[in-house]
């Protein structure tokens, strides 16, 4: 799957924002296109996307991945694409849920992701991965914590997720990169073997792409992550983001 690497940065479109947090968080198909094309443009190697219905809500079921799939595909055709999974999508319920990523494999292929993110903290994530590979979708297997690492170690799927994506999303700035470094070094000591990727949310998104830089990981940024730049700086659109992430890994 080497052509489904993030090398340096992958870019997080839009997230569960809704539009009134920031006129640049795309949510309709077309918006998601011009934004990922913008994205990659400016230097970002993968997608993330969260689908939405027609009501503007995120969706997990086929046709509303697909249209989303299928427009950003078209924008960016030789960009891997992945969606989430998030259990919220469902209100907790991971039986829908279940039941609507199986509704995939009644689909056209064409319009799945080319990846699928995968909380260890929710419920369900072996059955999930498993149905996942099944449809063809790799996974990126969310690690929010040391008993998610602990809890990532004990699949059986351990070792055939796509990657691993350390997520620290809800501490501060002065205490996200040592609880980041406590995640990195308890996947360390399990020895696994897909490539990590580090990154933040609001207040520990920047300290984190900084980090993972220093570290030599690929990370990711888009409005999901943060809705301004690094001193907290107006940006304009996911792309600025992307500028401005690759301006913090190449110092």
């Amino acid at each position: 799957m080497a052509d489904l690497l993030v090398r340096r940065i992958q870019v997080c479109l839009n997230g569960g924002r809704p539009a009134a947090d920031h006129p640049g968080i795309p949510v309709t198909q077309a918006q998601l296109a011009v934004a990922a094309q913008d994205a990659v443009a400016a230097g970002a190697d993968a997608v993330h996307l969260h689908p939405r219905g027609a009501t503007g809500q995120e969706s997990l079921a086929y046709a509303d991945v697909a249209a989303a799939v299928s427009a950003v595909r078209s924008a960016c055709p030789h960009t891997p694409i992945g969606v989430t999974t998030g259990l919220w999508i469902t209100d907790g319920d991971a039986s829908a849920r279940l039941g609507l990523i199986r509704s995939w494999l009644a689909g056209d292929p064409a319009g799945l992701p080319d990846y699928a993110s995968v909380n260890l903290s929710e419920p369900g994530f072996d059955d999930l991965t498993g149905l996942l590979h099944e449809a063809g979708v790799a996974v990126e297997a969310g690690v929010w914590s040391i008993a998610d690492a602990d809890r990532l170690a004990r699949s059986r799927h351990a070792q055939e997720v796509l990657r691993i994506l350390v997520e620290v999303i809800d501490l501060p700035a002065d205490t996200c990169e040592a609880e980041a470094d406590a995640i990195l070094a308890r996947l360390r000591a399990y020895a696994l073997r897909p490539p990590v990727l580090l990154h933040g949310e609001n207040a520990s998104a920047w300290p984190l792409i900084s980090r993972a830089g220093r570290l030599g990981l690929a990370t990711r940024i888009g409005f999901e992550d943060a809705l301004t730049g690094p001193g907290g700086d107006p940006v304009r659109d996911n792309a600025d983001l992307v500028r401005a992430a690759l301006a913090l890994l190449s110092r």
